[in-house]
């Protein structure tokens, strides 16, 4: 089964970092990456730029609206993503709460839904 985890933190946290402190937290993420790869698991994966270059987009009144950055505050940001595939949701959970963000953060864990060749969901 294939998930995708999501990957929150606190964007402010890290832009404060000095360059010794990204170097080893990339380590850790890179460790973790070869970690997931090793099991078999890690199918995708990449960082995203910070919030304040998002722009969301929305229907109103019939027309599109595009606003800069992230439609709400939150105390922590989506900051990337690792698509995995694993045999179940335990697997899927042992692979979060390896993250190198664990005390700091937090990872959702989202299920891919599958569908068939007419759009419905498989069985």
């Amino acid at each position: 089964m294939q998930y995708l985890l999501l990957i929150y933190g606190d964007e402010k946290a890290r832009a404060q970092a000095t360059p010794a402190e990204q170097e080893v937290a990339m380590k850790a993420w890179w460790d973790y990456t070869g970690w997931l790869t090793d099991k078999g698991w890690n199918k995708a994966g990449d960082a995203l730029h910070p919030t304040t270059t998002a722009t969301t987009v929305r229907e109103k009144g019939g027309k599109v609206v595009t606003v800069d950055g992230p439609f709400a505050e939150t105390r922590e940001q989506l900051g990337g993503y690792y698509l995995i595939e694993c045999a179940n949701l335990d697997e899927a959970i042992e692979a979060a709460s390896r993250m190198p963000n664990m005390g700091r953060g937090s990872v959702e864990i989202r299920p891919i839904l599958e569908v068939d060749e007419t759009g419905q969901p498989k069985r």
